[in-house]
């Protein structure tokens, strides 16, 4: 059974899934602005590019909201055939090395961000550095990093593997399902 979620829940909620919305209605801005202006031959030069960047951020952003509610890939069949005892274990390693996974991406991007301030890169044809675009990495990062611990609190059944035969059991949270029960048919 899900549990309400804390406010760290509801903080990595909010950043994550709203600025990846956000993200995703940016790109459909920017692609109707370059349908427009090239069917009124104008092209804008920069539209490729936005569109570009701005899935860039919707996509580690969305790493960050999928660990959130537990929609992230595991080796399931894996799991399921070793002993008992060591399907135990699922839970520590899959926390342990998502994190070590997050910290690594954070740590890269931290890299990549300094390497762009002192190389003093900016994009092709939009006027914004590039470690603008970089500093995703090192955010998203810390916004997994937060969900697996929200995750572990409030759906830990969904992380760990069921017994043998027995179907996993979930239940939506209203603010994460869009189907209400006086819509169904």
């Amino acid at each position: 059974m899900a549990h309400k979620p804390s406010l760290l829940g509801r903080f990595v909620k909010i950043t994550a899934d709203f600025a990846a919305g956000a993200t995703a209605a940016g790109i459909l801005i920017v692609v109707l602005i370059q349908v427009v202006s090239r069917l009124i031959g104008a092209p804008v030069s920069w539209s490729e590019e936005a569109t570009r960047y701005l899935f860039v951020w919707m996509v580690f952003l969305g790493l960050a909201a999928g660990f959130r509610t537990v929609e992230s890939a595991r080796v399931v069949v894996f799991i399921a055939a070793i002993p008992s005892v060591f399907r135990r274990l699922a839970v520590p390693i899959y926390v342990s090395s998502s994190i070590l996974f997050f910290v690594l991406m954070g740590w890269t991007g931290l890299s990549l961000i300094r390497q762009q301030i002192m190389m003093n890169e900016e994009t092709a044809t939009l006027p914004i550095p590039m470690w603008v675009i970089g500093l995703i990495m090192p955010i998203s990062a810390i916004l997994a990093i937060l969900a697996i611990f929200e995750s572990l609190k409030t759906n830990r059944e969904l992380i760990q593997l069921p017994e043998v035969g027995a179907p996993p059991q979930v239940e939506l949270d209203e603010t994460d399902a869009f189907i209400s029960k006086g819509h169904m048919s």
